[in-house]
């Protein structure tokens, strides 16, 4: 193996370990930000133990790209250093982005869609009374004539 492919490997690795954390960060951000009932935060962990499992299949997938899938002993320190330069240098750029991403794409989206569901609920709701009305009518014509009916049959 030459000296450039291990050179690539290093910062492929280094890579690997920041966008791993990015998306570890990611998801600790999710679960403390998202408001869940208590039933959906036991979910949580499997959903982080699932990002642990993209972002070691993922790193794991870039090192067979590169060197066939060879793992060498100073890949975990790659991957570590990657993580410390996340946590000192990648930190706020990534949360600045992600805020963006929030607040220009994600934000009007549920807006719209909250917009939609409104509107969508006042035209329904006449609809859905009048139909409770006259399922209430039928009901209780049904239940008056039933009621006779057993009444007749006792005598």
């Amino acid at each position: 193996m030459s000296l450039s492919v291990q050179f690539v490997s290093l910062l492929a690795m280094i890579g690997t370990g920041i966008l791993s954390a990015a998306l570890i960060d990611l998801v600790y951000s999710l679960k403390s930000s998202i408001y869940l009932p208590k039933l959906l935060r036991k979910y949580m962990i499997a959903f982080e133990l699932l990002a642990w499992i993209i972002a070691g299949c993922w790193s794991f997938y870039v090192l067979y790209l590169i060197r066939d899938g060879e793992w060498r002993i100073y890949d975990p320190f790659a991957q570590i250093s990657g993580l410390l330069l996340y946590a000192s240098i990648f930190y706020k750029p990534f949360r600045l982005l992600g805020r963006l991403i929030v607040f220009v794409i994600l934000k009007p989206i549920y807006i719209i869609g909250f917009a939609l569901w409104r509107i969508i609920r006042l035209l329904f709701k006449p609809i859905v009374l009048l139909l409770n009305w006259i399922i209430g009518i039928v009901s209780g014509i049904f239940s008056f004539k039933f009621k006779r009916n057993f009444k007749n049959e006792e005598k």
